[in-house]
């Protein structure tokens, strides 16, 4: 974890100080229109980033009334960022309220009801009694308050906490993500437009089991180290977009080519020898049969070799 943060901070200063000096607005809403649709696709909803776009300039799109209000009252919510006190109760309720506006009878308010995670007709999750919902909230909130780990691994940490507590009857799912980056841009305003929801949506199965994983061992270790490599992959998204932006507006900016998937591969594995073939899909946002691919190309070549037991051996770059 350790790692991956310092990587995400060296990267982080790059992309604020390239935004800094072009703040580039019109990259920011669509990295914003971006974070919603992937965060309401995570969630079932079926509209495009077209539709979701015309929806938010007063369009008519071919949508359901609940789809459309879902993305009305996301945008609303997200507009919100930099007025709410993440380790604020009342600005969850209220927030809460906001998202699931005439969606759910009981928005803006903490569930009466028992509570579970499913896939499919599978549980994968039983949620803690609703009796004990203000009272983990609370300390849940408190710790974040106080809290000395890197905001990174603290947002992480909150947003497993929170699925895990499941406070609310529905809006969980979006509440977290929303919250997360509430947290985040405290620390680093820019990051209230890294649309890492779209990172989460490509790989929602790995979240699942990040989180399914977490819970069966009591241990978010997992859910953590998912959340920090989604993040690495939407920060990379974010900077090649930035420099594209840059040179079709006519900015004289110096943009570097981006690198092809093996020198990726070879540069990650200098660094981190032990990543796994997964991992490297996850951070490099490519599937897993283009990372084979691309290993066994630079096998041939002679510029990657795996040493060791298939399990607990590591790579060396040659």
């Amino acid at each position: 974890m350790i790692s991956v943060v310092a990587d995400l901070s060296e990267q982080l200063g790059r992309w604020t100080a390239v935004n800094k000096a072009n703040p580039l607005p019109y990259l920011r809403r669509e990295n914003r229109i971006r974070t919603i649709q992937a965060s309401l696709a995570v969630e079932q909803n079926t509209l495009s980033l077209e539709q979701v776009t015309a929806v938010l300039e007063g369009k008519h799109v071919l949508g359901t009334p609940k789809e459309i209000l879902e993305v009305q009252n996301a945008f609303a919510a997200y507009e919100l960022l930099g007025t709410l006190d993440p380790c604020n109760e009342k600005d969850l309720l209220s927030t809460h309220k906001i998202l699931m506006r005439g969606l759910v009878a009981d928005a803006g308010r903490w569930r009466s009801g028992d509570a579970g995670i499913y896939r499919g007709e599978q549980l994968v999750h039983m949620a803690p009694p609703a009796s004990q919902v203000p009272r983990l909230l609370a300390q849940l909130c408190q710790w974040l308050k106080t809290t000395d780990a890197h905001p990174l691994i603290a947002s992480s940490a909150f947003h497993y906490e929170f699925e895990f507590i499941h406070p609310f009857s529905d809006g969980n799912g979006r509440m977290g993500r929303l919250w997360q980056t509430i947290i985040l841009s405290q620390w680093q305003p820019i990051l209230a437009y890294l649309p890492v929801e779209t990172v989460i949506k490509q790989n929602q199965e790995q979240y699942y089991e990040a989180f399914r994983q977490a819970d069966s061992q009591s241990d978010c270790t997992a859910f953590i180290e998912f959340l920090l490599g989604a993040f690495h992959v939407a920060l990379t998204d974010a900077m090649q977009s930035s420099g594209k932006m840059r040179v079709e507006t006519g900015v004289k900016t110096r943009v570097e080519k981006p690198l092809k998937t093996p020198q990726q591969i070879l540069i990650m594995l200098s660094d981190q020898p032990d990543l796994s073939i997964a991992q490297l899909a996850l951070q490099l946002g490519r599937s897993t049969s283009t990372i084979e691919r691309a290993i066994a190309k630079l096998k041939q070549q002679n510029k990657l070799l795996f040493e060791g037991p298939k399990k607990s051996g590591r790579w060396r770059v040659l």
